[in-house]
């Protein structure tokens, strides 16, 4: 089916002139209604051929503002046609009979230039419609955002509350910890924990990534660990780290949710001078330092919560008199200079053999952070690549500087 030709509005007296004229303009396809005054039009008319005398010199300004407008005039010097000119008309023909080829391209040319006007409006329109709409989505976004921020912010601060207080000592063993997460929600964890008299259990974990979900599984490490803690009878020390890290890598298995951690579990004979302890696939390595010496603990064993019936090592470890034990999330090689891992690792080993507090090896890496922030309730602002933790336990008649 053909496409509707285009009407072209006529305004002329009625005759012989301006049939003439209706012809010369249709003859390219165009449909032509005359008419003598504009409201006799009809209401699909795209373009109006005026000539200059059929409107009065008032009227030109609103013709024009509704639509487009060719003037024509049979000479250049009347004075209805300079008229027309004043008002900012600029698309005339004289002589249109002559020069009919001419104005069928001007009017051809007024009818695109008023589409591409009417597009550009409608384009304008949906984009003022489209950036409200994106404005209301923003704020919508805002919104959303601030209640997660809020959300985040108390998940972060009821995770602390579960995090032991510090500093403390019991039996003879100091222990200190600092914990920034890397924005709210932190992956690493610890505790320390007096079991009765003669034993003290501690441990340090950190759950593959960071933010809510690796939050989640350090409030089950609590639950659990507060579980077999209850359940223990104080014997077989040095067989609690490794039943516990298995039983905790089954429970990881188990839940399916897809995370892992590296733990350090240790139980401090307080009578005997003792650690018994299992490691697995800690991150540092836990870092002892005495008698002006810094030494890793020795030993090796897997992450907990990816492989099944994984054994885990059973150690112990004879502590000097007076030590520092030093654990650190993997989130402090983000913090200390140097090109591979190895330089990093020894970089690590030269300051805690240097710094005697906690507060010192932690200024060492002078991170724009406030030392308070974990008692502050959130990040701060700041966003680490990673969550940074550091715990320094110290005894048995170690003297802090």
């Amino acid at each position: 089916m053909d496409a509707a030709k285009p009407l072209i509005g006529l305004l002329d007296e009625p005759g012989a002139y301006r049939d003439a004229l209706a012809d010369t303009i249709a003859r390219d396809g165009l449909a032509v209604f005359a008419a003598e005054r504009l409201e006799d039009l009809p209401a699909d008319t795209v373009l109006v051929v005026a000539h200059a005398q059929a409107i009065p010199s008032l009227e030109w300004a609103s013709l024009t503002e509704r639509l487009p407008t060719v003037v024509v005039s049979d000479s250049r010097l009347d004075a209805d046609l300079l008229t027309a000119v004043d008002v900012g008309l600029v698309d005339y023909v004289v002589e249109p009979m002559r020069h009919g080829q001419l104005l069928r391209r001007m009017i051809r040319k007024a009818i695109e230039l008023r589409q591409l006007e009417d597009e550009r409006n409608h384009d304008r329109e949906r984009l003022a419609q489209l950036n409200m709409h994106l404005e209301e989505l923003n704020e919508s976004l805002e919104t959303h955002l601030a209640l997660l921020r809020l959300d985040q912010q108390a998940g972060g601060h009821i995770q602390r509350k579960l995090l032991p207080p510090h500093p403390q000592t019991i039996g003879g063993v100091s222990c200190d910890y600092w914990l920034i997460p890397s924005l709210y929600l932190s992956g690493d964890f610890l505790d320390f924990q007096r079991f009765d008299e003669r034993y003290t259990l501690f441990y340090f974990a950190d759950v593959s990534g960071h933010g809510a979900s690796s939050a989640f599984v350090t409030v089950l490490l609590k639950y659990l660990f507060n579980r077999w803690l209850g359940e223990w009878d104080a014997k077989q020390p040095e067989e609690l780290p490794t039943r516990w890290l298995a039983a905790l890598n089954r429970e990881l298995l188990d839940t399916g949710i897809g995370k892992h951690a590296t733990l350090f579990v240790g139980v401090i004979d307080q009578q005997l001078h003792e650690l018994h302890y299992s490691l697995g696939a800690q991150l540092p390595k836990p870092l002892l330092v005495a008698d002006g010496k810094v030494v890793e603990l020795p030993g090796e064993g897997m992450p907990v919560g990816l492989f099944p019936n994984v054994e885990y090592p059973r150690l112990t470890y004879r502590l000097p008199s007076n030590f520092r034990l030093w654990l650190c999330s993997d989130g402090i090689l983000e913090c200390l200079p140097g090109d591979t891992l190895d330089m990093r690792l020894r970089e690590l080993e030269r300051r805690v053999l240097n710094c005697t507090t906690l507060e010192r090896l932690r200024d060492s890496l002078m991170l724009d952070i406030p030392p308070d922030i974990d008692a502050e309730g959130d990040g701060g602002g700041q966003e680490l690549p990673d969550d940074l933790t550091i715990m320094m336990l110290s005894g048995f008649g170690n003297d802090h500087e």
